[in-house]
């Protein structure tokens, strides 16, 4: 399934994507935007499949725009423009909304659109010395494709300052804000992501399915009638189901539940 711009592999039930342009600092064009969102659907509707590491080789985990795609764009009209975003748009959901857990895999700088990418993720580990930056205001522009997943995932106030200051950030900055689960010395950074990939593949495949679209759901939501009956029909649903009655059933006579000895 590899592309000349992403190296994927299967590693039993976790997939891992890697962006492969590491000269380029793994910089997104239109060819990198388009083959994502492909391989976030196909592995996404992959039932064998648990879990999702992204990642990127080289230096930068991504840098955002491509310099020559960006020499392009600067040509383009009003609707080239829309219908160019409108594709970043569509990769940054197939990701976000993608079924499986997402890990992102911060090794190097993450810049722009790449802050955008890691928004999107559902976990987050990064490396030491890595540094976050949403520089669209220095060049003219702003952060909007990638806005609503990195205001959910950074949080408004510290949006609210790194939006319109373009400042640079570090991965300790970025743990302090929750935007990273997890900050390690490079050393160690596989053996965090492979432990909480290993985590994920410890539980319920359809159970972690259904906690990813529950917090999509729920998150901002009123407490109110409506969401109180939505989420005990959830509840109801998971219960009465195969998986959910073998699960409490191993744990209740302390045996593996059935998706980890299979």
């Amino acid at each position: 399934m590899n592309t000349p711009t992403l190296d994927i592999r299967r590693d039993g039930a976790v997939a891992r994507v890697y962006l492969n342009r590491p000269e380029l600092r793994n910089a997104f064009n239109d060819a990198v935007i388009a083959e994502l969102t492909q391989a976030f659907r196909t592995l996404g509707a992959d039932a064998s499949l648990r879990a999702i590491v992204l990642g990127g080789h080289g230096k930068a985990f991504c840098a955002g725009a491509d310099l020559n795609w960006m020499r392009a764009i600067g040509h383009y009209s009003w609707a080239q423009n829309k219908a160019d975003a409108e594709g970043l748009a569509e990769m940054l959901w197939t990701v976000y909304s993608c079924p499986l857990p997402v890990v992102g895999r911060i090794q190097g700088d993450c810049y722009a659109g790449g802050l955008g990418l890691a928004a999107a993720c559902d976990v987050l580990v990064a490396a030491e010395g890595v540094h976050f930056c949403l520089s669209e205001a220095r060049l003219g522009l702003l952060p909007a494709t990638i806005g609503p997943y990195v205001v959910r995932a950074l949080g408004e106030q510290a949006s609210r300052r790194y939006f319109v200051t373009a400042e640079r950030f570090s991965a300790a900055e970025a743990h302090r804000l929750g935007f990273v689960h997890e900050r390690v010395a490079a050393e160690a950074l596989d053996a965090k992501v492979d432990e909480i990939a290993a985590t994920l593949v410890a539980n319920g495949p359809a159970a972690v399915k259904a906690c990813k679209q529950l917090v999509h759901d729920v998150a901002g939501q009123p407490i109110m009638a409506a969401l109180r009956e939505d989420t005990a029909r959830r509840i109801a649903d998971i219960r009465a189901s195969d998986e959910g009655r073998a699960g409490v059933q191993a744990f209740l006579h302390k045996r593996n539940p059935p998706w980890q000895t299979s």
